[in-house]
Order: structure tokens, then sequence, then C-alpha cells
């Protein structure tokens, strides 16, 4: 058990935690929030032994094996496989032993070495490996990729990788969706729901929380407080402790005025001087509740588009691409300032004012309008398209073919998933806004003095001298604030959000959903925050087989269907070896040769019958839980009494993880039937 005892944490001078205490038990999956810089980070410190504590007690079990994600980003040309494989170090160090063993002909050695590799997994370790790697969206090919060769995301996803690859008692996980899309974070989830250790996660992303998570330590104030469940249980508790709270504080105030007005009226007086002084002690010795305080919440909110031209867009046959590196166009002139008050041609085809070269196809025979007041999301796995399809409507990629007509009026606003693909590192806050001033000042109808820039800044948490830092030296929240401040200062009708909410805090991702759900304009989101998508989307488009479809379902329809994505791409994979080794042609057989052929399929019918049987009844078992989680989903969204919604959650909970292990178990059951079948015995 990790068990702090009256714990202070300090960073520098400034006090983070103040004299906490607290339990996490083993097997605990535990949840860590609270509001950025209010000590999350350096809690995590303590635990993996970075930081040690001010004063008070903090124990961890001394046998206990750590993993975290390293933050740092891989400098290396090591294949993608084998970086990942180190992150056992265990066998690495097994690994080196039995290379030294064989080097001087050691034959104890080598056997022993040996019997601690089969112990340590040697046997699977890289397909375990590799599960790792696909799991979190690489593609087969780019398995022995080297490392260095992947962009920055890709790496930290190979970071992650190599952290759950660790053997480990003690997982430690911050911000692990950041660089994740949604099928990733799915399987993620899933994976982590299996993990028999004790987990501790920092996330912004709510849902995640709350699939992964039954335990939730809340920091605020200094103090450290733990809540059993989820993050959306924690909210409940939270609430109603705050609730009572604050009733008791009312009720005390009310008896404090009471016992003063008392002491006010008869201290002087003598026959009531004994009493006054009675209730003077019991004043003293009250212990006094402490009022709620609310903290200031960020919110803001887009301002009303000057017009809503209908349809907003209009893509006929698309093809959209990027140009083969070494080959990139140069992009058009920018347009004109005030781009959507007037009527605008067709965006250009590569070739048209982007210049020739080879190209790349990635989207095709795309037919879609966006129309005014649509609440679009898009999904995707990655690499299926969809950056590659925003760009191309944010005007930063040219269509490759077909025609993207823009209605009349036509004003973007768009959040690029890499915030510095519209931010330059080197100029400050103020110097982004000034900038756009001059540039949009006339079409938008905004101010272009300073003072006026600075205090629209301000309602963006810039004040002071952050106005004038560079954008360079700020944390990723802080420049996606940026970004968001400068889209609401344009006025767009037509939003393109790509993976706005990686760096932003749960406060600020409210802040941005209750501001999508007020403005009047039409929204196209790319998000792996599922709570965001559910919040703000009423329809999907669907990325994946090189072109863009609509998705008939909601978010838990989309899992599903990566769900049945992933099971039909094994048994596709186990046919295709199946069908490549009964392709071997074999020999006539005589007679004798026919009726041990007989023998071997009854034999093989045999073996395969009870893997069959337990496949249905697998099957039948996930058909009814899939039913009862359903009916507790619907009981948790009913109001009710505080115990009924704990034991809903608990047995939601049960059920999802034994969901989890059903899907794997047929997995593993449906890959025994084509082993067995393939090896004909």
């Amino acid at each position: 058990m990790i068990a702090l005892r009256d714990v202070v944490l300090r960073r520098g001078a400034k006090v983070l935690l103040d004299h906490v205490s607290t339990n996490i038990n083993p097997g605990e999956s535990v949840g860590l929030v609270g509001r950025n810089g209010a000590g999350k980070s350096t809690l995590f410190a303590l635990l993996s032994g970075k930081l040690h504590e001010d004063s008070g007690d903090f124990t961890l079990p001394a046998q206990w094996r750590l993993a975290e994600v390293e933050q740092s980003m891989p400098e290396t040309a090591q294949p993608a496989t084998d970086f990942v494989l180190a992150g056992d170090a265990r066998l690495m160090t097994l690994r080196e032993e039995l290379a030294r063993a064989e080097a001087v002909g050691d034959g104890i050695a080598i056997a022993h070495a040996h019997s601690d590799l089969a112990d340590a997994g040697e046997h699977d370790a890289v397909p375990r490996a590799q599960t790792l790697i696909l799991g979190l969206g690489f593609l087969p090919s780019q398995l022995d990729d080297p490392v260095n060769s992947f962009s920055g995301g890709w790496r930290m996803r190979l970071q992650l990788a190599r952290a759950l690859m660790a053997p480990s008692d003690l997982l430690l996980l911050d911000e692990p969706t950041n660089h994740l899309d949604l099928d990733a974070l799915v399987w993620l989830e899933a994976w982590l729901k299996r993990y028999p250790g004790t987990l501790v996660v920092i996330s912004h992303d709510r849902e995640f929380l709350d699939a992964v998570t039954n335990v939730t330590l809340h920091i605020d104030n200094l103090k450290l407080t733990r809540y059993g469940g989820n993050y959306t249980a924690f909210e409940l508790l939270r609430a109603q402790q705050l609730q009572l709270q604050q009733a008791a504080y009312s009720k005390q105030q009310d008896r404090i005025a009471h016992l003063q007005k008392f002491i006010d009226r008869f201290r002087a007086k003598a026959t009531k001087a004994r009493q006054a002084q009675s209730r003077i002690k019991a004043l003293e010795r009250m212990e006094k509740i402490a009022p709620v305080l609310a903290n200031a919440e960020f919110t803001f909110e887009f301002r009303e588009p000057a017009n809503l031209p209908n349809p907003m867009l209009v893509v006929r046959d698309g093809v959209f691409g990027y140009a083969v590196p070494g080959h990139e166009p140069s992009p058009p002139p920018s347009p004109a300032s005030g781009r959507g008050s007037s009527a605008l041609p067709p965006l250009p085809l590569a070739g048209e004012g982007w210049g020739e070269g080879p190209r790349h196809v990635v989207l095709s025979q795309v037919s879609r309008n966006v129309l005014a007041g649509q609440r679009i999301g898009i999904l995707g796995a990655n690499g299926q398209g969809k950056s590659t399809f925003v760009k191309t409507i944010a005007r930063t990629m040219p269509a490759l073919g077909g025609t993207v007509t823009e209605g009349k009026g036509l004003a973007i606003g768009y959040f690029a998933q890499q915030e510095l693909d519209v931010l330059r590192p080197g100029d400050s806050p103020l110097e982004h806004m000034t900038r756009l001033a001059r540039e949009q000042a006339a079409a938008v109808g905004q101010s272009e003095r300073e003072q006026d820039l600075r205090n629209f800044l301000g309602q963006f948490l810039f004040t002071g001298d952050m106005v004038q830092q560079a954008v360079g030296t700020m944390s990723g929240g802080e420049k996606a604030r940026l970004v968001l401040a400068m889209i609401v200062w344009q006025r767009p009708n037509l939003l393109l959000l790509d993976e706005p909410t990686n760096h932003l805090d749960l406060t600020t991702r409210e802040a941005l959903s209750v501001a999508l759900n007020e403005f009047e304009g039409t929204v196209m989101l790319v998000s792996h925050d599922r709570a965001l998508l559910r919040s703000v989307c009423d329809e999907f488009w669907l990325v994946a087989k090189g072109t863009v479809t609509p998705f008939d379902g909601d978010l838990d329809d989309y899992q599903k269907y990566l769900l049945d994505e992933a099971k039909g791409r094994a048994v596709v994979a186990a046919n295709a070896s199946t069908a490549a080794k009964r392709d071997v042609p074999s020999p006539s057989l005589p007679q004798r040769g026919r009726e041990e052929e007989k023998q071997q399929r009854q034999q093989l019918a045999a073996r395969l019958r009870p893997l069959r049987k337990e496949i249905e009844q697998v099957e039948a078992k996930m058909t009814a839980l899939e039913e009862e989680r359903a009916v507790l989903e619907a009981r948790l969204s009913t109001p009710s009494a505080p115990s009924d919604i704990a034991e809903a959650g608990r047995r939601l909970k049960a059920v999802t993880e034994e969901l989890a292990w059903l899907e794997h178990r047929w997995l593993e059951l449906g890959e025994s039937i084509e082993s067995i079948g393939a090896g004909g015995g």
C-alpha cells in the first residue's frame, strides 16, 4: 500500500501540498485531478522517487516495480519494435547475461540465462511489443522503422508503448491520451482495464477517467481528498460535499451571530456577565467551518458571425492528398483581408497556382455539403486522412482534384492540431493580435488599438507581462488559449477544429464545450475527447477506406464499429494464412492415405468442437452483458439516491471489465480455431 501521512510538498518556496494524508491500495486505478499548477506533477514526482517529501511520512512498498512514460523526445535510429522491447529492463539484462555466458562458453550460466529468459517471457516478448505498437495506431509496415523517422507525436506514442511493455506493480501515466486519436484511445482503455497492478493517471479526458479509474484523488487549495469512484462519481460526491459544507457554514454563521449579539448586549451587565463569558468561551472553542470559495472559472464565447452562407461548402468529386516530400508546391498568396466578404471561386487544384510535382492521394470521390448550423464530428483512424481533409478545407493545402466551392461570405476559424502551424514561436501574444488586427480589422469590424487588444487577451488569461512573452516559451495550454483567442477575434462562421483539447485542462475544455454549443455558425470537429464530441456534435462523418461518408450512429456505435473492424482484420489475416497453407498442392493419396486423412479430419473436428462451443457461449454472454450495460447506463443517467447510483456504478464497472475480458477471449478462441484449422491438427 502507498501511504502519505501528514506530508508537505514544496516546489522551491511554494507549498503545493500542505499536511496531506491518504492511501492508495494495491490494484486500485486512481485518477489524479486538479487545476493546472495545483501539484499533480509534483505528487507524481514523489511517487516516482524523483522528489522527497519536505515533512511527514511517505511509504511505497520497496519491492514494487515502477513504470512511467518518459517525457523526453526519443532521438534514436533504433527500430520501433526494439525501442519498445527495451522497456522491459529485466529482459534486456537477461539477454546481456546470456550473450556474456555464450561469449565465454559457460554452459551452466547459459542454462540459467535461458531459464530466466523463459520466466521473463522471452518466447512472446516481440509479439507483445508489436501488439502494443499496433494498438497505439502504427501500421505493420512501420514496426521496424527507425524511431527518429517518426514525428514528435508518434515518438511519444512509442514512449507510451515502452512504458506499457515494462513489467510493473505501479504504473504512472501523465496525460497519456494527448497524442492519441480515438481509435488508439479506445485500445488503451481496454488495455488499462486489464492491467493488474496499481494505476495512477493524470488526465483531462473525463470519459477516459470514467472508463479506467475507480478512485479519484483531488488536489485543491493545498489539500488532497480521496473519493471512491471514477470522475463522474467524484463530481457528484464533491458537489454534495460542497453543498453540505456551505449549509453547515451558513448554520454556524447564524449561531455565531446569535452568540455575538448576546455578548455585545450583556457583557457590561453584572447580572449577565457570567453568561456572556460562557458564550465568549463557546465562540473560542468552536471549530470554524470554512466557507465554500468559488474558483474563478475561465469562460469565453464566440461572437455572432457577420453572416451565415448556406451552403457554406460544397465538395464534388473531391480528391485530397499532399505533395511527395521533396516536391512540395508553394502555396498561393493569402486571400485578401475579409476573404469571406465576397463570392470566392472553387479552391485551386494542385497545379493551379500551387506548383506541380508528384502527389500522394489520400481521399477521393468525396462529395459532401456543409450547411449553416451543422455540428459535424469527423471520425476515422489515424492516417486515414482526417487532418488532410481539414487542412484542405482550411486552404492550407490544395485539393488534388474535383471542386471545393466556398459559399459567399465564408469566414473560417481554423485550430490546427499543431498550434505552431498557426503561431510564431518568437512573437508574443500581443504581436500576434496586432498583426491579425492590421490584416483583418476592417473585415471583422474590430478595434486595432493596443489597449483594446490587451483587454481582449485578458479575457483569455493573458495579463500583465504575459502579453509580451514569447509564444515558444509558453505551455501547450497557453498556446491553445491564444489560438482560440485569435479565432474568436476573427468572428468566423465556420469553425474547423483539429484536436483542440490536446493541452487544455478540464475547466478550459468545459468552457470550450459551452462556447461551441452557443456558437451560431457551423462546427467541424476532429477530437479524441468523447465528452466534447458528444456535447457538441449531432452528426458524424467517417474518414475511412479512401473517402468521406456519413456515419450512421453515435460514438458508442463507432466504438463497436472499431471492435468489429479489428475482429474482421484478424479473421481476414488468419483466413489468408490458412488459404496460403491449404493451397500447397499434395500428391494423390492411395486408399490407405485417404483413410488416414478421414481420421485426421475426425480428430480435427473433435478438437474444434469444444472451442466452437465456448465461442458460442462467449458471444451469448457478451450479448447479455451489453444489454445489462445499456440498462445500467440508463439508470445512471436518471436521478436516484446516492446509494443506488454507487451500486449501479460498481456493477457497470464489473460488467465493462467482464466484457473487455470476453472480447479478449473471443479473439483468442478465434485465433486458436484458425491455427488448428491451418495446421490440420
